[in-house]
């Protein structure tokens, strides 16, 4: 994959987030005690998405029970789940007054379930409160588990995402041993199975040391597991301890990605340097094949 010499290509630029929505955003969510993948991920886009009132809800904590080298968001043993966090959510969703929104979560494998009951009980005090809005939940694997991917089913989220994250040969630098591309493959499968109606979404990013070849052997792997839509970014180091950018790749290569996306029968793709995964979500909706619900 060609890359920039340059340390930071003009095309890696975004403002530091700022101004009034930014605010009133920041300070609806720490008064609600509720965390966001948008802070806890050192995410890009959080000026743009926070102007137009828009957050990816990080629930369970901000805590992850996995290490995986590339992911901005702390690992160690985290505190147990709020039960009262499914009602703070939706009270934040309601005070937003959005038509959609994104909720993800750490991994936690200290949970029988892996956290998928509530997730549920997260995406029910939303369709409680606010019934309009609709929803992707952006998931851990789960294991695999049938059982597991059951209980976020039958909540019926119109999107359900779980990443891959990189290609198949850097999956065991970059992830945690408990992650496999396999197991996420899998994951994506009975997702496909038990919600025929919903999107099924996937993303990963590029810079990590990957070729295009084998960025097409992923979108492929994705395509074939099952996913409508997919989300191609760039890699972007959020903390030194993280595993350093390969490269960035120009924006070239994103069209060209995006393009073989469609070719595959994606019905929404998304590709360029700072997109990530619940990036405009909403536009996923598309990937809806007409007559689903």
């Amino acid at each position: 994959m060609n890359s920039s010499k340059q340390r930071f290509p003009a095309w890696i630029r975004r403002a530091w987030p700022s101004g009034p929505a930014h605010e009133e955003v920041r300070s609806l969510l720490g008064g609600l005690n509720l965390h966001t993948v948008c802070q806890s991920a050192h995410c890009p886009n959080q000026g743009e998405c926070w102007a137009r009132r828009t957050a990816t809800f990080l629930i369970m904590g901000n805590v992850c029970t996995r290490h995986c080298a590339f992911c901005g968001v702390h690992s160690g043993a985290p505190l147990p789940v709020d039960p009262d966090e499914p009602e703070k959510v939706a009270e934040a969703v309601a005070r937003l007054g959005v038509r959609h929104t994104v909720i993800t979560s750490v991994t936690r494998d200290d949970l029988p379930d892996g956290g998928a009951a509530h997730f549920a009980r997260v995406i029910r005090a939303i369709r409680t409160r606010t019934p309009e809005v609709t929803l992707e939940v952006l998931t851990p694997d789960f294991g695999a588990d049938p059982e597991a991917l059951a209980l976020v089913a039958e909540a019926a989220p119109e999107i359900y995402s779980h990443n891959i994250e990189t290609v198949r040969r850097l999956h065991p630098a970059l992830r945690d041993a408990r992650y496999r591309y396999g197991t996420s493959l899998e994951t994506l499968r009975v997702a496909r199975r038990l919600m025929p109606g919903a999107v099924v979404k996937s993303g990963f990013m590029l810079g990590c040391g990957e070729t295009e070849a084998e960025a097409l052997e992923t979108l492929a792997d994705l395509r074939a597991a099952g996913c409508d839509a997919v989300a191609v970014g760039q890699y972007l180091r959020p903390r030194t301890e993280n595993a350093p950018v390969a490269e960035f790749a120009p924006p070239e290569c994103f069209d060209r990605l995006r393009a073989a996306a469609l070719d595959l029968g994606f019905a929404f793709a998304v590709a360029g340097p700072f997109v990530r995964s619940s990036y405009h979500s909403e536009d996923a909706l598309r990937a809806r094949p007409s007559g689903r619900a």
